[in-house]
């Protein structure tokens, strides 16, 4: 069976980019600043629309957002806003563009109590990964848990916006925070 031919959970052959996606960064254990704030805004810009959607706009979101550089979107203008607003290659929601600054502002607060990001944000799985146990279909697959909540309302507490139970799931999923690989799935961990 080629690589194209094996069972995943999304993506394939006829979409190259969600495959690598799936293949190369869903679920794997996420430990880079730059890269929480990257999904931490996309997972954001995501809601009401299909996450293809927005992985096609990705690398457009990187240009126009300084590579997702926190402390950079941080410092963002009204100048900045209606630069982005004015951006076919983005989706041009002004709530969305909005949540990007002021989460960013946030993240760096985080920063700046714990230490890290990733600190504060794997405290919410007691720092590993979780992998819910028994036979793995999309059918079962949850759309929010306990500790998407507690992450929801912690984050809420502290003023983020575009962040609620199911956002903050993905978001879980997106950087291994839990590993929701279906059981036939090729990436889905063997025992």
């Amino acid at each position: 069976m080629t690589q194209s031919q094996e069972i995943r959970c999304f993506g394939g052959p006829d979409d190259p980019l969600m495959m690598a996606y799936h293949d190369d960064e869903w679920g794997t254990p996420l430990h880079d600043e730059r890269a929480f704030f990257e999904f931490l805004c996309l997972e954001g810009a995501q809601a009401g629309l299909s996450w293809r959607t927005i992985l096609h706009k990705r690398e457009r979101y990187r240009q126009v957002f300084d590579d997702f550089d926190a402390e950079k979107v941080a410092a963002y203008t009204e100048t900045d806003r209606q630069r982005l607003l004015a951006d076919a290659g983005i989706v041009r929601n002004k709530l969305k563009v909005n949540a990007f600054v002021v989460n960013a502002q946030l993240f760096r607060d985080v920063q700046k109590e714990f230490g890290t990001f990733d600190s504060y944000i794997w405290g919410f799985t007691g720092h590993k990964t979780q992998r819910r146990t028994g036979e793995l279909t999309m059918e079962n697959t949850p759309v929010s848990t306990p500790e998407s909540d507690a992450m929801t309302k912690d984050l809420k507490k502290r003023g983020f916006k575009f962040v609620g139970t199911t956002i903050c799931y993905a978001f879980m999923q997106a950087t291994g925070m839990v590993n929701d690989h279906i059981s036939s799935c090729m990436k889905a961990p063997r025992v």
